[in-house]
């Protein structure tokens, strides 16, 4: 008797054993009352299924993924998400906001939220400074907020966080401090200025199983040198983005967590020590940058 394989060199018989298994699951989810968990669960389990039938997964990589999962739970904490961390390396996070961002004409294009935000950040006022005690280059950022129609967008909510020159955000350190972030408003005209620091390349949290699967893959940890937004304002969708340094080498070799995007990348134009800023602040010897970023809101539910 002949058996017949199948394209991933499996037999008829042993396929069609796989099949009835994955029918069974999916069918197990027929009575669920909500539509939307129904198609989750099902979608789920139906890529799930292939998934391993696919690469006909072994119980010891299966041992070995748990093993993952549960060393990503324990690492897991207030200040940290592992699960964010796994998603980003993986561009699922980027592929969600693809999907939930769809492009609108000239809107700002959307990009991975991080695992740094929090939601006590002060408020500064025009002009104001991000950096508090977190060192580096003093970097001078201004722009405008307007709708995709360029009406300027008043009294936006713009939220900016960023590491320090070491590559660390301030909740990385475990003690109290809180710096490299803020929040601001526009002006009556949807203008905006502020004082951060130019941004540096760091390497996401790396200590852990993210990390070990990164290194086990050949895969950087680093990030591409960049500056965190949440814009929000009353009738436009809310943008999460991030601008990069032009000429940054890390744009080269790869953004870690796939968020770079070319029309995200700016020029952040070198001052000479004992160059004018454009505030009047006194820098004396210290040298600083400048960056221009325009934000275009999308319209809400787009």
């Amino acid at each position: 008797m002949t058996t017949i394989k199948t394209g991933n060199g499996v037999s008829a018989e042993q396929a069609a054993i796989e099949q009835q298994l994955t029918d069974r699951v999916l069918a197990s989810f027929e009575n669920t009352p909500d539509p939307r968990l129904k198609q989750l669960m099902q979608a789920l389990a139906r890529h799930l299924h292939a998934f391993i039938r696919e690469v006909r997964l072994t119980e010891a990589e299966w041992n070995t993924a748990i093993e993952f999962l549960t060393a990503a739970g324990h690492i897991t904490d207030e200040k940290r998400q592992e699960f964010i961390l796994l998603s980003d390396v993986l561009g699922a996070s980027m592929m969600t906001i693809a999907v939930n961002n769809e492009a609108v004409g000239n809107a700002t294009e959307a990009t991975v939220f991080g695992p740094f935000f929090t939601q006590d950040a002060p408020e500064i006022p025009l002009g104001g400074d991000i950096a508090g005690d977190a060192h580096g280059q003093p970097c001078w950022v201004e722009g405008t907020v307007t709708d995709t129609g360029g009406t300027p967008v008043p009294n936006a909510r713009i939220e900016v966080w960023e590491a320090d020159e070491d590559g660390f955000y301030d909740v990385q350190y475990g003690d109290s401090r809180v710096a490299g972030r803020a929040r601001l408003y526009t002006d009556a005209d949807g203008n905006y200025r502020f004082w951060a620091l130019t941004p540096t390349p760091y390497p996401i949290p790396h200590d852990g199983p993210v990390g070990r699967m990164l290194e086990a893959v050949r895969r950087s940890p680093v990030r591409a040198s960049h500056l965190h937004f949440m814009v929000t304002a009353e009738n436009l969708r809310t943008l999460v983005t991030h601008i990069f340094v032009e000429g940054d080498p890390q744009l080269a070799i790869g953004d870690s967590v796939f968020g770079v995007k070319d029309s995200l990348i700016k020029r952040f134009e070198q001052q000479a020590p004992g160059t004018p800023t454009p505030d009047g602040r006194d820098l004396g010897d210290r040298s600083w940058a400048r960056t221009r970023f325009d934000i275009v809101l999308a319209p809400e539910n787009t």
